[in-house]
């Protein structure tokens, strides 16, 4: 299971709650995060190619492993509870509706959601002449109820909120929602009144339900007029009681409400920031700033630390930087250092280029007046460096010594602040590196290395990273994630090892291992290739039983193929549904230095892919799986180098 760097997508899933004999015991607190998906294909015709469940005839109990006492389910109509009933020859009923009870004893129960603000699920469970029967109490997320009366305002909605930098000759969106057909209105310190207009949209469907349900009739949700936007601007506003008031108006009923909105206004001289993502002084972060299209979307840029941009607005923790005339990006306002005042806009000139061949990379300086914006695009045998806030003055572009690796370099002016640099190679694109050296920007291009198609793993250096802990998904009888990650990896170094690769463990005991740290191992040893081995689980609100299976993520375009290999050779040893390979922002798969991808290969979540998982055949197959597909991989890449190179 998979989580991002900088926020986990997560659900808290406590270790049981066991009932015997009417004796409730609160048991360790674990974690699950829920994760991105991919597009679904069918089942394998075979079906599954697990072990089988084995048989356990314990003592009876209830035993809710999901959703605990401290657990908030976020579902709409629908959830699942999963957890064990001590034996196999048991009867379970939740909410009188049968569950399957698996040959261990594990259950998995799929039910409509009661509509209580603190509902509650009753469990009974039956073995021969015995009966437990248990109340299992269920937080859920609190939402929005409309009240009995004629008009109302969701404070919850207004946005933006809390301190916000806007420029004086800028717009600032705001929006709200309030009852359906009234008149909202601002108004303003002063007494200017800003109207608002009613939007009508869908419903919110839950994040879950867009990145995992196959059943794309639960996307559906009625349409409302509840949301009213409008804009505001030029303006500094307080924040305190004499600052905005919402009006909602309809008939002769009236509310009135304040918005705690301090608005900040930035003046014609420009604000320069230089970009740190470790201003805490930590040491343990990646020395890389995100940048995102508006805040809260995916990564998009990575800037690294001494990067210097031009502020242009705040909402909350979320901060907005000019890239170039016509693109922006939002960052986190904790990663800015302000410059001193009165610094100068950026408008670097990027002077003559040197291309230095190595024996594993060649080495691009690019010399520039600052240091600026930039981003580096991957495209199959290409790389554009796109340099924002830059004019090209670039008079020679030396090759050095001759390598049939780099085939040529190109610049254009793109736009009149901005420059890309092209760099077409005659191989794939193994990797790249991107950092300042003064006021230079140096660009590392990594070259395949030459595989031995007939043993396509002898002497490659390989990071496989048993993912978690912390956090992680637990299955119905405890198996937690971490536990099964490390099982299968410990096979998959086994085999790669015996077929002569240089196999590295990101971890080989319990100890938490930081996301950040697993990365910069990979590529500190300078790893050819790096492999996370996952165990899925889903977020709430999703059936399980219909949108589980195998699935492989990757981030940058270099492991689509290596992907789409372990992929289909998941699919071939496990015969589970082929969820497919899929793009994720996740911070395992995001290392440029070498091609990477993360495993989901079964579902911690389903009683039989849980019991697969604690036995060595199960975790053999998993692991064997991801060697085919690497030996595939490697295969192809071998085979592609006699035609690389003119």
């Amino acid at each position: 299971m998979i989580c991002r760097k900088s926020r986990w997508l997560c659900t808290l899933q406590p270790m049981p709650l066991a009932v015997r004999g009417g004796l409730t015991l609160a048991l360790l607190l674990l974690a699950g995060c829920a994760r991105p998906g991919s597009t679904p294909g069918p089942l394998p015709p075979d079906g599954s190619r697990l072990p089988p469940v084995p048989t356990v005839d314990g003592p009876l109990e209830i035993r809710v492993v999901y959703p605990g006492p401290r657990d908030v389910v976020d579902a709409r109509d629908s959830t699942f509870l999963f957890g064990t009933v001590g034996t196999g020859r048991a009867r379970l009923t939740v909410n009188d509706a049968a569950v399957k009870v698996w040959p261990n004893g594990a259950w998995l129960a799929w039910v409509p959601l009661p509509p209580d603000t603190a509902p509650t699920f009753a469990l009974v469970a039956t073995a021969g002449p015995d009966t437990l029967r248990y109340q299992h109490p269920l937080r859920t997320v609190p939402r929005f109820h409309p009240p009995e009366t004629p008009v109302w305002v969701d404070s919850l909605s207004l946005s933006p909120g809390g301190r916000v930098w806007w420029p004086r000759d800028e717009y600032l969106p705001v929006s709200l929602r309030a009852v359906e057909g009234a008149e909202v209105r601002l108004r303003l310190p002063g007494g200017a009144v800003v109207p608002l207009a009613a939007e009508r949209g869908p419903g919110e469907v839950a994040w879950g339900i867009r990145a995992f349900d196959r059943d794309t009739a639960n996307l559906l949700a009625p349409r409302r007029a509840e949301r009213y936007v409008g804009a505001l601007r030029g303006q500094a506003l307080p924040g305190d009681s004499t600052g905005v008031v919402i009006e909602a108006i309809r008939g002769a009923d009236t509310v009135r409400l304040r918005w705690p909105l301090e608005v900040t206004l930035l003046d014609t001289i420009p604000l320069m920031v230089e970009l740190n993502d470790d201003t805490a002084g930590s040491g343990t972060t990646d020395s890389l700033t995100v940048g995102r299209a508006r805040p809260g979307a995916t990564y998009h840029w990575f800037f690294p630390t001494g990067t210097r941009a031009q502020l242009t607005g705040r909402l909350g923790d979320d901060a907005r930087i000019r890239l170039s005339r016509q693109q922006e990006a939002w960052v986190p306002a904790a990663d800015l250092v302000p410059l001193p005042a009165g610094s100068p806009a950026l408008r670097a000139t990027v002077l003559s280029l040197t291309a230095t061949p190595a024996t594993d990379r060649i080495v691009v300086r690019v010399p520039l007046t600052a240091r600026i914006p930039f981003r580096v695009e991957e495209e199959g045998r290409r790389l554009t460096l796109r340099l924002y806030h830059t004019v090209g003055d670039i008079n020679w572009i030396r090759y050095g010594a001759n390598d049939p690796y780099l085939r040529q370099i190109r610049w254009l002016q793109a736009a009149s602040d901005e420059v890309t640099i092209t760099l077409d190679v005659a191989g794939p694109v193994w990797g790249y590196r991107a950092r300042w050296s003064r006021n230079d920007l140096v660009l590392e291009v990594r070259r395949p290395p030459v595989v031995d198609g007939a043993a396509p793993l002898r002497g490659r250096r390989i990071v496989v990273d048993p993912g978690h802990p912390p956090l992680g998904a637990t299955g119905p009888t405890g198996l937690t994630e971490a536990e099964a990650n490390l099982a299968v990896s410990l096979e998959l170094v086994r085999l790669l090892e015996a077929a002569g690769a240089q196999a590295i463990l990101t971890r080989r005991g319990a100890e938490s291992l930081d996301l950040n740290a697993r990365t910069r191992l990979a590529d500190s040893l300078g790893a050819e290739l790096l492999v996370s081995i996952h165990n899925n689980a889903l977020p709430d609100g999703v059936n399980p039983f219909t949108n589980n299976g195998s699935s492989v993520f990757y981030y940058h375009p270099r492991s689509l193929p290596l992907a789409q290999d372990i992929q289909a050779a998941l699919v071939r040893r496990l015969g589970l549904r082929d969820l497919g390979a899929a793009r994720g922002d996740l911070a395992l798969v995001r290392p440029t230095w070498m091609p990477a991808v993360l495993c989901e290969g079964l579902f911690m979540m389903l009683p039989d892919q849980e019991a697969a998982l604690r036995q060595p055949a199960g975790q053999l197959a998993y692991a064997l799986a991801v060697r085919d597909g690497l030996v595939t991989f490697l295969k192809r890449v071998a085979e592609g180098q006699g035609s690389d190179v003119p």
